[in-house]
């Protein structure tokens, strides 16, 4: 599958890293080339909107809008930005639905609960456990195209619900990164039953 990636920063380099050595075609974007490497190709964020068959969208969130357009409409488009400043969530309405309105692109959120390093390991499991990916999106075949995605990392992906959840998962980030950045382990909050 060949996935476009708007932005070159660390997520674009770890989730463009992994997808490529799972044999799909990447092409990152940005305002600089940022980790771009051979294994993938780069170019301008409208060459890698029209470029993928699914886009990441992996930009500071306050430059989402700036970036994503309506090339994007009927697109599988995966939103994995934080509206997040200093632990606090800087946005009243879901970023993933803001972006859905504004693109028409069939959103997903997913790849936004975890530090970038998490996406480096080939595959991130713990204590013998994939890592989970809790999915949002309403279009069934949006969601497949992901699962996919997720599945070639070597994680499981979790059904969070429609799109309208996504507010969950970003709120949910802004309250775990709001912890690592105090040091403490956020992942002792949940342990397995």
């Amino acid at each position: 599958m060949r996935i476009g990636i708007l932005g070159a920063g660390g997520m674009a380099d770890a989730l463009g890293t992994q997808w490529t050595r799972a044999g799909h075609e990447v092409m990152t974007s940005g305002r600089s080339s940022g980790f771009a490497t051979q294994a993938m190709g780069y170019g301008s964020f409208t060459q890698a909107m029209a470029y993928g068959e699914a886009v990441l969208l992996a930009v500071p969130a306050h430059a989402a809008l700036e970036v994503a357009d309506d090339s994007l409409r009927g697109k599988v488009l995966i939103d994995c930005t934080n509206p997040i400043r200093d632990g606090e969530l800087t946005a009243d309405h879901p970023m993933a639905e803001r972006v859905a309105a504004a693109t028409g692109a069939r959103v997903v959120k997913a790849f936004n609960l975890c530090h970038v390093d998490v996406w480096r390991m080939t595959p991130p499991v713990f204590g013998g456990r994939p890592l989970a990916v809790p999915l949002c999106g309403d279009d069934e075949e949006a969601l497949t195209v992901v699962r996919g995605l997720v599945a070639d990392l070597g994680c499981t992906p979790f059904d969070g619900g429609g799109l309208a959840r996504a507010a969950l998962l970003e709120a949910t980030a802004a309250f775990m990164i709001g912890l690592w950045f105090k040091g403490l382990d956020a992942q002792a909050i949940a342990p397995p039953l």
